[in-house]
């Protein structure tokens, strides 16, 4: 074998080492804090992540993330839905799918809160807490996920657990999303919890979501 050879494999196998150790880092955060969707305990409100729409629809992912939070609030686990996406994102409006798939499947519009501006999942964290006052919560998205949520919306001070949410998708976009939760989403988080940044979008406080709690 070539010195050529040997140092790849070598490089290769350092890289992998170090995005393993990147990746336990994050999700070491959320161990013992992920449950099936009949195991969640209660909070106040369920949080669930913005994902790629279609034609004003949900997609996969997010009509998974959609339905396990339908199923909270059927249960009586939450009283309350924060969605937070992008208002503006290049698939269309995830707040407005969102909000649109919820109330088709029985989730009363009054007990949706929206936030725009949740551009990508440390800002859904942050936002919660900052602008919505959110302290103690559920999170709802798919497996490779979730522990990073779990990880951010701790860093950010929400009192949380995740729950683990259906996606229907292709394979080839499974492992797509695989990957890039692996080799980008995970080390940008890493960075994320040791060094905080404000979140994109500041808005002033909303005290919509007490509101909801308030008359719930």
């Amino acid at each position: 074998m070539s010195k050529y050879a040997i140092s790849l494999i070598a490089s290769t196998v350092a890289a992998a080492g170090a995005f393993a150790w990147v990746s336990s880092q994050v999700t070491s955060r959320a161990r013992g804090r992920m449950f099936g969707v009949s195991e969640a305990p209660d909070a106040p409100v369920v949080i669930v992540p913005g994902a790629r729409v279609r034609h004003g629809k949900p997609m996969g992912y997010l009509r998974g993330r959609l339905d396990a939070a339908i199923e909270l609030v059927r249960t009586g686990r939450v009283r309350a839905v924060l969605v937070s996406g992008d208002g503006a994102g290049r698939s269309g409006d995830e707040i407005a799918a969102m909000i649109d798939y919820l109330v088709e499947h029985g989730v009363d519009r009054d007990s949706i809160v929206a936030d725009p501006y949740g551009l990508d999942t440390y800002d859904t964290a942050r936002r919660a807490v900052d602008t919505f006052g959110v302290r103690h919560a559920l999170i709802a998205t798919q497996a490779f996920h979730l522990p990073r949520a779990v990880a951010l919306c701790r860093r950010a001070g929400i009192e949380i657990s995740g729950v683990y949410a259906d996606g229907d998708v292709r394979t080839a976009t499974r492992i797509r999303n695989l990957g890039r939760e692996w080799f980008l989403s995970r080390p940008k988080a890493f960075l994320e919890l040791r060094f905080p940044r404000d979140p994109a979008v500041i808005t002033p406080p909303d005290d919509t979501l007490a509101k909801v709690l308030t008359v719930s």
